[in-house]
């Protein structure tokens, strides 16, 4: 890979932008996902 491919995948930090994508893939339920849950199971308990 030349060194301008792999420039195109960082932030100006250095980040590796793919490798972020790839990581949060992997991660659980976001936030929302979260609180959606949470207010099902809210509702369905009253």
């Amino acid at each position: 890979m030349s060194r301008l491919e792999q420039k195109k995948n960082l932030t100006i930090a250095g980040t590796d932008i793919e490798e972020v994508k790839r990581l949060n893939s992997q991660s659980g339920f976001s936030y929302h996902e979260v609180k959606k849950l949470l207010g099902y199971n809210f509702i369905r308990k009253q």
